[in-house]
């Protein structure tokens, strides 16, 4: 798992991995643009169903300029966990230098109505060494 998912951080039995891939076909580094897409798998080893309600995310470039960004679940969801599942989405995050980060957090609801939130590791946005 950890060769699929390098980065990987548990909250109260929910386990977020995340994995990255720098998309050249997306980006434009002439115009000052770099784009990744991360893949983010949400395992739940706990013992009752949780429910992801919100997102928040720091963004930094490479110069250390923060962005944060905050809204309601992933991908147009708030997808419901049941123990042992796990829910998977894809997304992407553009940046104007070759190099950044990403960490956040999750804010998730267990069945007893118990709000929390889970940590989403840091996470390199590394565009390859372009020679020419």
């Amino acid at each position: 798992m950890k060769a699929l998912f390098p980065s990987s951080e548990t909250t109260r039995g929910v386990t977020v991995r995340v994995s990255v891939s720098y998309l050249p076909e997306q980006s434009e580094p002439a115009r000052g643009r770099w784009f990744w897409a991360y893949h983010i798998r949400l395992e739940n080893a706990g013992e009752q169903a949780v429910q992801l309600l919100t997102r928040h995310w720091v963004i930094t470039d490479g110069r250390g300029a923060k962005h944060s960004v905050e809204g309601e679940g992933v991908v147009g969801e708030q997808p419901l966990i049941a123990p042992g599942a796990s829910y998977d989405y894809v997304s992407g995050c553009p940046l104007a230098t070759p190099a950044g980060s990403m960490q956040g957090s999750y804010r998730m609801i267990g069945e007893d109505g118990a709000l929390f939130d889970v940590a989403i590791p840091k996470f390199a946005l590394i565009a390859p060494a372009v020679t020419g």
